[in-house]
């Protein structure tokens, strides 16, 4: 029979142009007059599955686990490497491309064809590869794997085809550039040192020309050893010894000396004349103690030796060397040293490398050294050399993304063209001064604006509470607002008891947000169960913040027959949700008290985001799972694993706070026993305690908020009260309502009376409660206690749900939980089955609410008109709507309460519920509705009332179609249904996943048409058509599932995604087809054809008489007619992915090719140019020689031999 349904639901989903089929609508009832029935619903899909291709486009953020550096002085571009093998090229603002070895290697070292447009890349799994930068995608051109031996050390002469490559026998190697193949020229190390040193010398640490002449060699070997090697004589020039093992080595341009680094600490400066010692020896940081020791020092990792044209003294720039006994020596430094003067710059992060930036390619002229590029493990910063005091330079790339774990984010396409230069001009008050005024040093490529660029802006949570908003258009990222939403608390002091006992060391770390750009309504989830309602204003305030506080935990072993209960609606009394005053009783009790407190004095707010409202859960906080926030209703709803609750941030008040079993009634469609928050027998913390007598409370209730509200009351919601108490047949209303008299009466047999008279004034009104806050449905109870085990809480809220709220750095740890353990929680729990179904044991645990959505709908079956409405979906699959009553006029709306209508239960699917959407009876996306934008501080108009302005959505008559209602779009973990309004008909029905589960699910848009978007955990990402759910794509992205991948993955319109790739870095990609075939204009271009500075001029007398050396022909050296082939067996020569004709083609269809026609035509008339200017060079030596010599020859004319 199973077998025989999915057969129809395929034919139905299979039906063309979307027509359901006619069978579907028996099960509907009878539709009202104007509603439609599946046969009216002709929706014209336009969506194929040639519109989507799924590909990465950008990655923004710092480098994860930084390991070498590099910088093309002409270019101006700089390469980072990483140990996961990937390779950040940086240029101007815009010029920023990622690629990846497919190894995954470590990248040792990096080296730049100077000028060139090329890259070579030295990798842990002893591979070197070529990479052609040429184009705006990266390729590898030749790989060259070493099978013997393993890379230590690289180095590439300035204008050289021949690589140097060092290993760890101490030999060297020689590789054509051209070819990636060795060269029959090979450095034996016992070669370079005498015959009579009986200890290995130790892996090559370093390779260099020299300066003077290129023909010789100098290699430094790891234990002290320098040797300096002829390459045309073929031996050695010199040897060096010295005690203490070399990191690094720096020439002089001048070659006549050079600066080695050493492992204790010191600076050892050597001469060529005489090598048997150093003519300095230095401790830069060390001192000579009183009993004539010296102090020990730290390693100096890598040293500059640069020299200056506006200054005789040399730059000495090192790291480390700082002694072991000072305070400081425990940060990393960065020393600075050039005459007297000693600069110590003290780095927050440990220092990977650093690389001093010069206006000179050529090693032998004055260097002239004009800033330092320093690679952190978690930071990137250049230092300007031009000024005194070395201001930093401000960075333009998002390297600080990280800096506090990323939490959560959140993807906005096609947002209001205003909110980025508001959010920018408010931001940019916030910026940092002090530093560089002198443009960016790394300033090399091109890019430009494309034409597909709209509004977009990335929202990222932090664990330190913060929340940034980020400039994502055009596929770059800056930063434009940042958010402290700690700045609303008290800060907790040191010792305080729930606060050190519940909560974690980040109480404010973000848990999701919640944005409307139209109305810029921003509301923030932070872990300590708060949630913060933000507004927007371009003026400063001076106000207090509101605070309303919500009980959502409920007692899992009160259970009572359904007959005690058949009658029970499933919401609250509105009395149950009268404010109580700070003094009041029940507003003290131990577990009424939040985790954090909110500032109840006025606060000074500055432009930009300010606080309006906190709601918070009392403790032991249970983590909010759901959100939703509608700025034309006015109202705010949560969920967590115990319930939902609704608030009016408006009049302040809260409408709803029920369990989520209690929203079924007697219509549970899992027929478990209904549970109360207060079992019968214990009438004793019924309603009437929370006060002296029951007509004060009535009196409470008929308050209108403004009698009660002030910026700084707290509302205390009792929602643990006796189930005869806290239920009304009818609706649930705002405070502002009367009494209502359709309440059910009391049992008989239970005394009240006597029962109130017992509590003392310090007794709680309020029972602890007994149970874990959060169970998985298949897992035990944990038997913890209530504080201590709040960590399974949340261990078993994460598991409870398909995307936790978290993505952690792994290295960010703290006490007692820190953000790896939780996430090593969630990586055993990531495959664990979803089954759907449920055993009578696993019924009668807690449902969570998995997601909420406000919209215009139609709240009951067969309604002629829509209305306000919440959707409500749960992690049992089960679907409910809540009608909602609002007051049409605006003077109204602060005054009349809001009144929500019973539930009912609408669908049910497998899997928790994910995603809610509406399209019209045309298929098009219907948008929430929103209130326009309005500054709350803005100066007041005598002229014009400040009324609210709606823009709504509603799902009217459509005149395509001709019919009334509207389709709900419904996903869940496993499958998704598309369902008819008002008649709750399923349409479509479609099984997304059968062996794994949706994280992340979402409808959007994409070339002018919508689809529905999921990330499953295993890896694959998948779109469907709407409404038929036809299957238009399925690609495995990620075989091997990466958690933080599953907590950050979020989709766009457009066709975007992103996810956090690592703890640093935020990965950009698209699943369509147009925006693919567009990329290729939208990324940067790293090589641009730049004229290679000519070498200084060394005078004509000079170069005329042969001062330098004579020319160094290295292919006559090294060649194979004269060094012979290389062993086969000491390395395998790799062709590239695709080869070098088949790499250019694919660089970029037409545009590509134009763009390699521009570059080689601009490369002929360079050449030719230069051919030009050489001509004309020597002509002009020509006859400046010619001159000369008829001078001398007219002077000596007639002179004798003897007066010469």
């Amino acid at each position: 029979m199973k077998k025989f349904r999915k057969v129809l639901d395929g034919l139905s989903s299979s039906s063309p142009g979307g027509v359901a089929s006619p069978s579907c609508g028996s099960a509907a009832g009878t539709p009202t007059a104007h509603a439609p029935t599946p046969l009216d619903i002709h929706v014209q899909e336009t969506l194929v599955s040639e519109n989507f291709h799924l590909c990465k486009t950008v990655r923004h953020g710092f480098p994860y686990q930084p390991t070498c550096l590099a910088f093309d002085p002409v270019q101006k571009i700089l390469a980072i490497g990483s140990r996961t093998g990937g390779i950040r090229i940086l240029g101007r603002p815009g010029v920023d491309c990622y690629s990846q070895h497919e190894s995954g290697a470590a990248v040792l070292q990096l080296q730049f064809l100077i000028n060139e447009g090329a890259l070579v890349t030295a990798c842990a799994d002893d591979t070197l590869h070529l990479w052609n930068l040429r184009q705006r995608r990266p390729a590898i051109l030749h790989s060259l794997k070493f099978n013997r031996e393993r890379i230590t050390f690289c180095h590439l002469p300035f204008q050289s085809k021949w690589l140097y490559v060092g290993t760890e026998r101490g030999n060297t190697h020689i590789v054509n550039i051209e070819s990636f193949v060795l060269s029959g020229y090979v450095i034996m190390w016992n070669k370079a040192i005498e015959l009579a040193t009986k200890t290995h010398p130790g892996p090559v640490v370093h390779l260099s020309d020299s300066p003077k002449d290129e023909g010789k060699l100098l290699i430094g070997f790891e234990s002290g050893t320098v040797v300096q090697w002829d390459l045309r004589a073929k031996k050695v020039d010199f040897r060096i010894y010295y005690d203490e093992a070399i990191h690094s080595v720096s020439w002089h341009h001048e070659g006549k000396q050079f600066m080695c680094s050493h492992s204790d600490g010191s600076l050892t400066v050597w001469n060529l004349r005489n090598t048997s010692r150093p003519i300095q020896v230095t401790y830069p940081h060390g001192k000579i103690l009183k009993d004539g020791r010296k102090e020990s020092c730290k390693p100096i990792l890598k040293v500059e030796y640069k020299t200056s044209r506006n200054s005789s003294e040399p730059f000495i720039i090192f790291s480390g060397g700082l002694s072991y006994d000072k305070a400081g020596g425990r940060r990393p430094t960065l020393t600075i040293m050039h005459g007297k003067a000693i600069t110590v710059l003290e780095m927050d992060h440990p220092i990977v490398e650093f690389l001093v930036l010069c206006d000179t390619p050529y090693s032998n002229e004055v260097q002239d050294p004009y800033a330092v590029v320093v690679l952190l493990e978690k930071d990137f910063i250049v230092v300007d050399l031009t000024q005194s005091n070395f201001p930093i330079f401000e960075n333009p790339y998002p390297m600080d993304i990280h800096e506090s774990p990323v939490t959560c984010t959140a993807y906005f396409a096609q947002c209001p063209p205003d909110i980025i230069p508001i959010l920018y001009s408010i931001g940019a008050k916030q910026k940092k001064t002090g530093y560089s005024h002198k443009e960016w040093p790394v300033s090399g490529g091109t890019w430009t604006l494309g034409s597909q660029t709209y509004p977009e802006i990335i929202v990222t949570g932090h664990a330190d509470g913060t929340v940034k908003f980020w400039d994502a258009s055009a596929i770059t990222l800056q930063m434009l607002y940042k958010l402290k939403t700690s700045k609303v608390f008290e800060k907790p002091k040191a010792g305080e008891g729930r606060t050190t006992e519940v909560l974690d060391e980040d109480p404010y770390a973000v848990q999701m947000v919640s944005w409307c750009p139209h109305s810029r309504l921003f509301c923030v989830v932070g872990i300590s169960a708060h949630v913060i309602l933000y507004r927007f204003s371009k003026h400063d305030a001076n106000t207090q913040i509101a605070s309303l506080e919500v009980r959502l935990q409920f007692d899992s072993d009160d259970a009572v027959s359904p007959s005690e209960n058949e009658n029970n609606p499933c919401f609250s009394d509105p009395s149950s949700h009268s404010p109580l005053q700070p003094g009041s009783p029940g507003s003290a009790t131990p577990d009424s008290v939040p985790g954090l407190r909110v500032k109840s004095r006025a606060l000074r707010m500055p432009p930009g985001y300010q606080a309006e409202l906190v709601v918070q859960l009392v403790c032991p906080p249970q983590q909010i799972t759901s959100l939703d926030i509608n700025s034309a209703y006015g109202l705010l709803a949560f969920g967590n694993c115990n319930g939902v609750a609704v608030v009016d941030y408006l009049q302040k008040t809260i409408l709803m706070c029920v369990s989520t079993l209690d929203l079924y009634g007697a219509a549970d469609p899992y027929q478990r026993l209904t549970r109360s928050p207060r079992r019968n027998r214990q009438s004793t913390s019924g309603l009437t305690e929370l006060s002296d007598n029951q007509v004060s409370i009535d009196m409470e209730r008929t308050k209108s908020p403004t009698s009660v509200k002030g910026p700084g009351r707290k509302l205390s919601l009792p929602t643990d009260l006796k189930p005869d108490l806290d239920h009304v047949n009818g609706h649930c209303t705002s405070p502002t309502s009367q009494p209502c008299s359709m309440g059910k009466p009391r049992i008989p047999g239970v005394p009240e009376g006597p029962r109130l008279t017992r509590r003392g004034p310090g007794r709680p009104p309020f029972r602890k409660a007994q149970s874990a806050a959060c169970m998985e449905i298949s897992l035990p109870v944990s038997s913890h206690t209530e504080v201590g085990g709040c960590a399974s809480r949340r261990a078993m809220l994460q598991q409870l749900h398909g995307v936790s709220m978290y993505s952690h750095d792994e290295h960010h740890t703290t006490t007692p939980y820190n953000w790896s353990e939780r996430a090593e929680s969630r990586e055993n729990s990531f495959s664990r089955s979803r089954s759907s179904s449920v055993s009578s044991i696993d019924r009668d645990t807690k449902e969570a609410v998995t997601t909420l959505q406000f919209g215009e709908s139609y709240g009951r079956k067969g309604e002629p008109l829509p209305s306000a409405c919440l959707w409500v979906g749960t992690s049992l699959g089960v679907v409910l709507l809540l009608p909602i009553s609002i007051p049409a006029e605006d003077e109204d709306r602060m005054e009349e309460p809001v009144t929500i209508g019973p539930s009912s239960t609408v669908l049910m699917l497998k899997g928790s519920v994910l995603r809610f959407a509406f399209l019209d009876c045309g298929g098009a996306l219907i948008q929430s509705p929103y209130e326009v934008w309005r500054d709350p501080n803005g100066p007041e108009d005598p002229d014009r009332t400040r009324r609210r302005k709606l823009v709504n959505f509603s799902p009217w008559p459509s005149h395509e179609a001709g019919v009334d209602g509207h389709m709900a779009v419904v996903c869940s973990e496993k499958q998704a249904k598309v369902m008819l309004m008002p008649s709750q008909t399923v349409l479509f029905a479609h099984n997304v996943t059968e062996s794994s589960f949706i994280l992340r699910a979402d409808v959007v848009s994409v070339c002018s048409s919508v689809c529905l978007a999921c990330f499953c955990a295993n890896g694959h990402v998948m779109t469907l058509s709407l409404p038929s759910l036809r299957p238009l794509m399925d690609i495995n992205y990620l075989p091997l599932t990466d958690m933080r991948i599953a907590r950050t993955f979020v989709f766009t319109n457009g066709g975007q995604a992103l996810y956090l790739s690592s703890p640093t870095e935020i990965q950009r990609i698209t699943y369509s087809q147009e925006m693919a075939d567009n990329l290729q204009d939208m990324l940067g271009e790293l090589f641009t054809p730049i004229e290679t500075p000519e070498a200084q001029n060394k005078g004509f007398l000079k170069g005329f008489f042969g001062g330098n050396a004579q020319p160094f022909d290295r292919e006559e050296l090294f060649g194979e007619a004269a060094a012979g082939k290389a062993s086969r067996s000491l390395a395998q020569h790799i062709p590239g992915p695709m080869g070098l004709e088949n790499m250019k083609a694919a660089a970029g269809g037409v545009v590509g090719d134009l763009a390699r026609a521009r570059i080689a035509l601009d490369q002929r008339g360079e050449r030719l140019g230069e051919l030009e200017e050489r001509t004309a060079l020597m002509m002009n030596s020509a006859e400046i020689f010619s001159t000369h010599a008829h001078q001398v020859m007219l002077k000596h004319k007639d002179k004798k031999w003897y007066q010469l």
